[in-house]
């Protein structure tokens, strides 16, 4: 089925009720031949994105076109802790996040337990994890070692490479140090040294402005048309002309104890052939200027982010993606991974909905979006634009062909490992 014929506003099985052209697109999705059954993996020439749903962190598995692999963040904490404002924990709580991501890693990916690439998008615990929320904690070399995050999926998977913000000083762009009370930074610093000791881990420090870092490792004269532009990264943005701009320029003379973290997120974008894509981690951050205005990151990134067919939320859709952004992005689809009822809040929903920042249809696909919140935003319009597969939790899958020409956006089912499709859109990569 084509596109158009695929988003033609029609009936439904019957239905007398006309229904928007979003609506109508979800429910086809539903009905999709593949609707039922399990997963039918990743093929040789394919793109994957997989947004896996714990419910207490973020997570995203990447296969790319040669079977080059990376996990860029494996968060753990408790977000359980966060009472009312909690999500449901899939498939259940007897697991950490970490040991449920290596689970899932190990289904999906072709090299088994191997993984070429990890990446840690900022030091945050819900996306490494941290020595306050864990599986368990024992005495390696001497020291406390929590399983929490990377360090627990380490205990299954390999790691060959990590990419890291601020390696090897931990000095970029001022001292990395934890806040009181936590213990981010310390918790990946340990996982580090145990990994480079015990299983030959390298780490190299990510490049603003690279174009060949994250580079395919088995065919990459297969797919010459694949590529991964580095464009944010310890507050710098690197524009498509080769100019980088440093945000934390002016702040960095008279430095606070550290930065929003958020604002250090490393962030890329992905080409195959037309299509693109587009993740930043929890970009975002603001401050007063002397005029008395406030500067906004994501508008300053806006300005330098190509159109992208699918984009990941930033900062969990949590008053994040000004309309500057957004309007930067165009994307047909949006996804969001989320472990609170704070995220994918209705300001940022209403921006994404909004015709007025740029004409067409889009989809927003967030990892859940449970009852409290269907109920609190009753009524909204904006709820047309997700999938009642969302309502329960699940896997988001962005796979695009070989070639890049059509990608898929299918929801697998979080409540247990059975890998089933909920519901599956198809697109034709459209120019933006």
């Amino acid at each position: 089925m084509d596109r158009r014929a695929f988003l033609k506003t029609t009936a439904i099985a019957g239905a007398a009720t006309w229904l928007a052209p979003w609506q109508e697109a979800w429910a086809r999705g539903r009905m999709h031949a593949a609707v039922g059954e399990a997963w039918q993996g990743w093929k040789q020439g394919e793109f994957q994105v997989h947004f896996i749903y714990t419910g207490v962190a973020e997570s995203m598995f990447f296969i790319m076109p040669d079977g080059t692999t990376m996990l860029l963040d494996c968060g753990d904490h408790n977000a359980i802790g966060r009472g009312k404002l909690a999500v449901p924990v899939l498939p259940h709580e007897g697991r950490h996040a970490g040991e449920w991501i290596a689970r899932y890693v190990e289904r999906v990916n072709p090299n088994g337990r191997d993984v070429d690439y990890m990446m840690l998008s900022h030091y945050h615990n819900d996306h490494g994890g941290c020595s306050e929320f864990f599986a368990s904690k024992e005495i390696r070399d001497g020291r406390d070692y929590a399983l929490s995050g990377f360090s627990q999926a380490a205990e299954t998977l390999h790691f060959h490479k990590a990419f890291d913000r601020c390696w090897p000083d931990y000095n970029d762009p001022i001292p990395l140090i934890d806040k009181k009370g936590a213990d981010n930074v310390e918790h990946m610093k340990l996982f580090y040294d145990e990994q480079i000791r015990k299983n030959g881990l390298t780490v190299e420090k990510f490049q603003v402005g690279a174009t060949n870092q994250v580079a395919l490792l088995r065919k990459p004269k297969k797919y010459p048309r694949f590529s991964v532009r580095n464009i944010t990264g310890n507050g710098r943005i690197a524009f498509q002309d080769g100019r980088i701009m440093d945000l934390y320029a002016e702040r960095k003379k008279n430095p606070p104890v550290a930065f929003n973290e958020n604002g250090m997120s490393l962030g890329m974008i992905f080409s195959y052939g037309p299509f693109r894509f587009y993740t930043a981690g929890d970009f975002s951050d603001s401050w007063k200027l002397e005029d008395g205005t406030r500067f906004e990151t994501e508008e300053a990134l806006a300005e330098a982010v190509p159109s992208c067919h699918v984009a990941k939320i930033n900062h969990h859709g949590h008053y994040s993606m000004p309309r500057k952004l957004i309007a930067a992005l165009r994307s047909q689809v949006y996804v969001s991974c989320v472990w609170d009822q704070l995220h994918n809040v209705a300001p940022v929903m209403e921006r994404l909905y909004d015709q007025t920042i740029y004409q067409g249809e889009r989809y927003v696909c967030p990892g859940i979006f449970p009852k409290e919140r269907r109920e609190e935003d009753q009524g909204k319009p904006f709820l047309s634009l997700m999938p009642e597969a969302a309502f329960e939790g699940g896997h988001v899958i962005l796979n695009v062909a070989k070639g890049g020409k059509t990608f898929t956006i299918t929801y697998l089912s979080a409540q247990d490992e059975s890998m089933t499709v909920c519901s599956r859109l198809d697109f034709e990569t459209t120019d933006l």
